[in-house]
């Protein structure tokens, strides 16, 4: 049974809604703040955060703490199974009891467990262990997060993942965090997003989950759609994967949204990225890009007309950035260039092996080598030089040119390493995506800073909630949780307090 204390604590809160206080939130594994930025964006008020990684705790507190104070304390790495959610309130210096602090708890678990994409890292590197993935420890974060919420009692609930969380080797996680919340005093609900139906120049699914105190005797919604975009074969396949052990009479699942034509067209790579600097340095003066920081910053382009996604990349209130952009970074892989200027829109790796191998058998021919040598040395050092050595069998999908007309795909954390994912559409400068390009694509704003170098704020970026489809979760909630608040009668509200 739930205590007198627990129910006191929420309506206080309430209360403090009712009163115009914007709903203050803790966030977990934040990253570098995609979410955050979405919920600050959608009124709520950023409290407090929880990030391991030091880089991307560091950017969090770059672009969200008010003062140099709380820049430096934000700044900590922290790790969530290590810190109470006393020993923050108490470090942090909050000055309130831990159940009275924070409105409303989020969290974008790690997925690399969940994730069929990381499964199959992880059963490498545990020596092909089948079910590697079920060990590892982050796969288990979701219950130490339930522990936040019993000890913050918040009143509202957001996690975030990937929907192969649904299907957790034959285990739907989310329907258990559904049934614990539920015994907690919540009404919880879970569904899948697709970012690209919310303004997000990405087609990116993901899992959300909400849950909201049942003090406010409100069920929990998701955002209606605004973009139309038809997906692009495998996806229905994956999702059915990912919803197996979804059972059909759930009551905790609510339908995927199926936009209808009449929205406007999902926000385009072209559209997306068509105002960003010219970057050709990397194969006309290498030693420039060699020289060349996340944090140096170019003009936009001149002649180019700006589209209603660029100009709200520019003008985003509090990352406004008018004149110039930093991020303009990519890597340096010459072998490449030529093959990504011959490939077309949406060629994947297969493709660019062809493309590879005919450039080969038309160098061997100006050499006059001849092309049966197979052990020949120089036949051999050409080859290197020229050809990618991965199978295109095994490897079918690790190379994509993006589409200009269409989102692009699914930016992952793996971009941290290898940005081959992402080849810019643009065949005169023949190179793989930018920092900047990157984060506009999961649409971070161009005010928006990322500590660290290249590597870095690339996983960073990979690894983050896209912040419009983060505002359109957070709009959604604040209004469920304003309007319930709102409708609560008084007497019941006074009596709960007592």
């Amino acid at each position: 049974m739930r205590s007198a204390e627990q129910h006191r604590a929420r309506t206080l809160k309430i209360e403090q809604l009712r009163a115009g206080g914007a709903p203050r939130v803790l966030e977990l594994c934040s990253g570098c703040g995609g979410l955050a930025l979405g919920l600050k964006s959608a009124g709520f008020e950023l409290a407090a955060h929880i990030e391991a990684d030091p880089l991307a705790a560091e950017s969090y507190a770059l672009n969200f703490a008010a003062d140099e104070q709380t820049r430096a304390r934000w700044a900590v790495a922290r790790d969530m199974v290590e810190c109470s959610a006393d020993d923050l309130v108490n470090d942090l210096e909050l000055g309130s009891e831990t159940t009275a602090v924070f409105d409303i708890l989020a969290a974008g678990l790690p997925c690399q467990a969940f994730a069929r994409i990381g499964r199959s890292k992880l059963r490498e590197l545990a020596g092909g262990e089948h079910d590697a993935f079920r060990k590892d420890p982050r796969a288990a974060l979701y219950r130490r997060f339930l522990d936040y919420v019993t000890d913050t009692q918040p009143l509202a609930i957001i996690i975030e993942n990937v929907p192969d969380i649904l299907n957790f080797g034959g285990h739907n996680v989310p329907e258990e965090i559904c049934e614990v919340l539920e015994d907690a005093g919540y009404r919880a609900a879970y569904t899948i997003l697709n970012a690209a139906y919310y303004g997000v120049p990405q087609i990116r699914e993901r899992l959300f989950l909400i849950a909201i105190a049942d003090t406010l005797n409100v069920e929990p919604t998701f955002p209606d759609p605004t973009h139309f975009v038809e997906l692009p074969r495998g996806y229905e396949s994956s999702r059915s994967v990912a919803l197996k052990y979804v059972a059909p009479d759930s009551r905790r699942f609510r339908p995927i949204h199926r936009p209808d034509r009449s929205l406007g067209k999902a926000v385009s790579v072209r559209e997306a990225l068509g105002d960003l600097p010219k970057i050709q340095e990397h194969w006309s003066d290498p030693k420039a890009m060699r020289r060349r920081h996340v944090t140096d910053r170019l003009p936009y382009r001149k002649g180019t007309k700006l589209s209603d996604y660029a100009q709200l990349m520019r003008t985003w209130s509090g990352f406004e950035s008018l004149v110039d952009v930093d991020g303009h970074v990519v890597r340096l892989t010459p072998r490449d260039f030529p093959i990504f200027a011959r490939m077309s829109h949406g060629a994947d790796y297969p493709r660019a092996r062809a493309i590879a191998e005919a450039m080969f058998a038309r160098e061997l021919d100006m050499r006059g080598i001849a092309p049966g040598l197979k052990d020949s040395p120089a036949r051999a050092a050409l080859w290197k030089a020229m050809v990618p050595p991965y199978d295109p069998a095994k490897f079918p999908n690790k190379w994509w040119k993006m589409d200009p007309f269409r989102p692009s795909r699914t930016l992952t954390a793996h971009i941290g390493k290898d940005t081959y994912s992402h080849i810019h559409y643009d065949s005169q400068q023949r190179r793989t995506v930018s920092v900047r390009e990157a984060a506009r694509l999961q649409s971070f704003p161009d005010g928006f800073r990322f500590a660290g170098a290249m590597n870095a704020a690339f996983r960073q970026i990979g690894n983050a909630v896209p912040p419009l489809l983060a505002k359109a979760v957070a709009e959604q909630l604040r209004k469920d949780l304003m309007g319930a608040a709102a409708a609560l009668p008084r007497a019941i509200r006074r009596s709960r307090a007592a």
